[in-house]
């Protein structure tokens, strides 16, 4: 009779530890409703945009037939302190391309001269320009859509290997991804050209990058993207997440109410992006 009784609880005891296992081991999927007014939008991106960026440094990277105009920020930090640190990588959208080496520095760049950024997360900062899509999109064999890199992507590997060599306190292991829109997938086509190089990748309202799941498989990756976007469709984010299934450093953050205009509004004025990078190591 003792065994009649325990042995359905048992089963049901095992299933729960199961599910909280792989709970416990499968990626995070976050579900924001958080609305952007007309308001919030304009001021969010007005208080970024007056940011001053002469500080940027203002260089160019040629190899071969490559040129890539880019910005450096350097960390703020008391120079008698020997310490190192992280090397960021943010990529514009398609809106800024060209050749001045100004406009590449989009709103979801500048959050890095925000004060209490500037001050609390001192690291290196480049934002590369370029003069042509740096990332194409197609559509896979089932109609998802997919995005890859231009030549220019992976010259960034050489720029990076520069900029090391330069400055001996860049942290090799917290070199970090950043982008929106086209920048977002172009983050994701480096990561997948060199996974050994990346701690981590924050990809907003990106075309994904699928060539290379294997070796991406247990990166850190942050994937945004508003459920309302006509442009760079959601669905393209939600199908990385699902072949990544097994990715338990894989975060998955869906806005509901936002689309591909307003997506990095909730990002401008927080340390959010800045706090999980500083988070990760490889």
């Amino acid at each position: 009779m003792l065994q009649q009784i325990f042995h359905p609880i048992l089963i049901a005891l095992f299933f729960l530890l199961n599910v909280n296992t792989n709970l416990a081991f499968a990626q995070k999927k976050l579900v924001k409703e958080t609305i952007v007014d007309s308001l919030t939008f304009t001021q969010n991106r007005k208080i970024v945009n007056s940011l001053n960026t002469n500080v940027w440094l203002k260089r160019d990277f040629i190899l071969d037939s490559i040129q890539i105009p880019y910005r450096l920020l350097l960390p703020k930090a008391p120079k008698s302190v020997k310490k190192s640190y992280p090397l960021v990588i943010t990529f514009h959208n398609s809106t800024r391309i060209g050749t001045d080496n100004e406009q590449q520095l989009e709103p979801l760049a500048k959050i890095w001269l925000r004060p209490e950024i500037y001050n609390d997360y001192p690291c290196y900062v480049v934002a590369p320009q370029f003069n042509s899509r740096s990332s194409n999109y197609a559509n896979d064999e089932v109609g998802t859509a997919i995005s890859k890199p231009s030549a220019d992507v992976s010259a960034l590997l050489k720029l990076i290997a520069q900029l090391v060599e330069e400055y001996p306190d860049i942290d090799r292991n917290r070199i970090y991804l950043i982008g929106y829109s086209m920048g977002a997938s172009t983050a994701q086509n480096l990561l997948n050209l060199a996974p050994d190089k990346f701690a981590a990748t924050v990809s907003i309202a990106a075309v994904s990058d699928f060539s290379n799941l294997q070796k991406i498989r247990l990166k850190n990756i942050w994937l945004i993207h508003g459920e309302k976007d006509d442009e760079n469709p959601y669905q393209s984010s939600l199908a990385l997440f699902d072949r990544l299934a097994s990715n338990k450093n894989l975060v998955f953050t869906t806005f509901t109410n936002l689309n591909h205009n307003n997506i990095v509004i909730p990002f401008l004025l927080t340390e959010e992006i800045p706090k999980w990078l500083f988070s990760k190591r490889k």
